[in-house]
């Protein structure tokens, strides 16, 4: 007695009409014996393409009962049915739906890969099939490059890649000129005769009559199921080829087959998929430059704040900036320097005293600034020799001539010789050079100012003519909060003047203000790049979900050989990921080229950091698992009956 294999019991399929539904399979009871090479015909609009679709779980029933094996496919969910495509049917259809991105052998393997076949034991099927069939010196021809029949053969192959135990084979010689349509036909009945069931679905009488069994369909119900040769018994079917158990290495195998995949989509559309990209490209870009930017402004600001050094508070006379009685205070004493020197928070104390005068060698002269300060000064504000000495509290108590220029002095009035040793003119007093500082940067005024420094005992008696200091500097221990250094100073200064003539500057509050105006700055010009970011996001979204609506049959054909939702999900995902991780790194060396230009033409200071770089690429991952997730479960969530009827 036949097995019997597909088996249908009072099935009915209902589809939406406007306000009401239509009926377009009523009733049906139909057995399928394994083995069998039945033909199913009818008028068009008679149901039975929709038939065919039910038989190949590619549609469920309105009511009524479909089993396959004896397995009731009501009780299944999506992902059980695609196994059972997978293991039990092949399907062979009237316009071939091969995947055009796709080799004739790539596309005969699309069951084997969805099955988690090894790559070496479907290839070698696959060959194996084209092979039988006559495509063995087209393996690697694309679909385009194929005749209709070639093409309608690979279809063929692909059916049976996975055992094919049911061909269902819808209008396979509508295509096709009379000889391939000969040729293909014949190719069914061995088929049937190796002990495949074979389902034909067709109008065309001659094709009809191939089969053992002829079942006619009109409005829904079948009216004829007669036998052409009751004498030909069918042969043994061959076993259902069942998917491999999942395991670890099956997993990545199938990550690593959506990798491939979605590289070849990407590849088969380089246009489109260069504008996908080009957003992530201009964020990505964006976002690196703007923290380059931000941490070599960063860097800049440090080295500004460095070279008025840092944790240090400047006491000046007066009430504050633009106190026209400043000058005329006239209070402000070495004592107070000295009696600051002596708390536990200073960590140095320099007096200031300046004026502008000539600075004269030989018959060379510039005018500069005349700065009297102590032996503390270099400490204090952070200044390095490039040559000689500083003077030292004893040149401070004995009033010595003795003098320390900067660079910018050392250039104009020393070009070509050593300046150490010589004698310097300061106004009319004469002084010998000791020392001459590094460069320093000055973040506020010139750095090409012309300054020299020499005690300022020196410069009050000898050279200005003063008794009185324009300000004290003092430099906070590490161990001292400024704050609390600030609010001690000017205790001891109200003590010791009874009121408050004076006023102080701190320089940490200063940095602390410029820090955070370059925070501010920063997370602004970040905010416009991130949303530059989520614009390339939504542009990425905006056209994944038109290659799904693109490629709509594909999806469908996919899912008709056994791909399950998460298959179809994580190749429009590698797809969406592959385009922003591309971006990200066509982002990040568009930044660096644009940095490296931009460090060439100009003095923006630009600072590139692994960390960034890293976090960008962390952020094109992000974007396309976020904004390629929609369009991907969209694509995983259609309709197989749906997809395969997209034009």
């Amino acid at each position: 007695m036949t097995e019997v294999l597909l088996e249908i019991r009072g099935l009915c399929r209902d589809f939406p009409a406007g306000e009401g539904t239509i009926r377009v399979l009523d009733n049906v009871d139909l057995t399928i014996g394994a083995g069998e090479m039945v033909a199913i015909i009818g008028a068009s609009g008679s149901g039975k393409s929709t038939l065919m679709n039910i038989l190949g779980c590619l549609d469920r029933p309105t009511s009524g009962s479909y089993r396959v094996a004896g397995r009731d496919t009501q009780a299944l969910d999506p992902d059980e049915l695609a196994e059972l495509r997978r293991d039990y049917f092949g399907f062979i259809f009237q316009r071939y739906h091969l995947l055009p991105t796709l080799s004739a052998l790539g596309n005969v393997e699309i069951p084997a890969v969805y099955a988690g076949r090894p790559p070496a034991a479907r290839r070698q099927r696959a060959e194996a099939l084209l092979g039988r069939l006559g495509l063995g010196s087209r393996l690697q021809h694309r679909p385009a490059q194929l005749s209709g029949g070639q093409q309608q053969r690979v279809s063929v192959a692909r059916a049976l890649m996975n055992g094919g135990r049911v061909i269902l084979a819808d209008e396979p010689t509508g295509a096709l000129d009379r000889e391939s349509s000969g040729e293909l036909m014949k190719l069914l009945e061995e088929l049937r005769a190796e002990g495949h069931t074979i389902v034909l679905v067709t109008h065309d009488p001659s094709v009809a009559r191939h089969a053992r069994r002829i079942i006619e369909i009109s409005d829904g119900r079948i009216v004829s199921d007669r036998r052409t040769d009751s004498a030909a018994a069918p042969a043994v079917a061959p076993d259902a080829s069942p998917s491999p158990a999942a395991s670890l290495h099956g997993h990545w195998q199938r990550y690593r087959e959506s990798l491939r995949l979605a590289l070849l989509a990407l590849r088969s559309h380089k246009l489109r998929s260069f504008l996908t990209m080009l957003g992530i490209i201009i964020g990505i870009a964006a976002v690196v430059s703007v923290v380059a930017l931000g941490r070599g402004s960063s860097e800049r600001i440090q080295e500004n704040i460095s070279a008025i050094a840092t944790n240090t508070i400047e006491i000046r006379p007066g009430q504050g900036f633009g106190d026209e009685r400043s000058e005329k205070i006239q209070t402000l004493m070495p004592g107070d320097a000295e009696a600051l020197a002596q708390q536990p928070f200073a960590a140095g104390v320099t007096p200031t005293v300046s004026t502008s005068a000539s600075l004269r060698y030989g018959n060379v002269s510039v005018t500069g600034t005349i700065n009297g300060v102590s032996a503390s000064f270099p400490a204090v504000r952070g200044y390095e020799l490039a040559q000689g000495i500083w003077f030292t509290e004893r040149s401070v108590e004995q009033r010595s001539q003795e003098v320390v220029i900067d660079d910018n002095t050392r250039d104009k009035l020393f070009p070509n010789i050593d300046p150490l040793g010589e004698v310097i003119f300061l106004g009319k007093v004469p002084a010998r050079v000791i020392g001459v500082t590094k460069h320093k940067t000055s973040p506020f005024g010139s750095s090409d100012a012309l300054n020299v420094w020499l005690p300022y005992t020196t410069a009050m008696t000898r050279v200005i003519g003063q008794n009185y200091l324009q300000s004290i500097t003092v430099r906070v221990s590490d161990q001292t909060d400024t704050g609390t250094a600030e609010s001690r100073i000017v205790d001891l200064m109200l003590k010791r003047h009874g009121r408050q003539d004076f006023f102080v500057i701190n320089t940490d509050t200063i940095r602390e203000t410029i820090q955070q105006t370059n925070q501010t700055m920063t997370m602004l010009i970040s905010l416009i790049a991130v949303i530059s970011l989520i614009v390339g996001g939504i542009g990425v979204m905006n056209i994944m979900l038109v290659s799904v609506t693109e490629r709509t049959r594909e999806i469908g054909v996919c899912i008709a050989v056994g791909a399950r939702r998460a298959d179809i999900l994580r190749q429009f995902l590698s797809e969406a990921v592959l385009v922003c991780l591309l971006g990200g790194t066509l982002g990040v060396g568009l930044s660096l080229a644009v940095g490296a230009l931009l460090t060439r033409a100009s003095t923006i200071p630009l600072s590139f950091s692994s960390t960034s770089i890293l976090a960008a690429f962390g952020c094109s991952t992000l974007i396309g698992v976020v904004f390629g997730f929609l369009p991907a479960r969209n694509a995983a969530r259609l309709d197989p009956v749906v997809a395969l009827a997209r034009e």
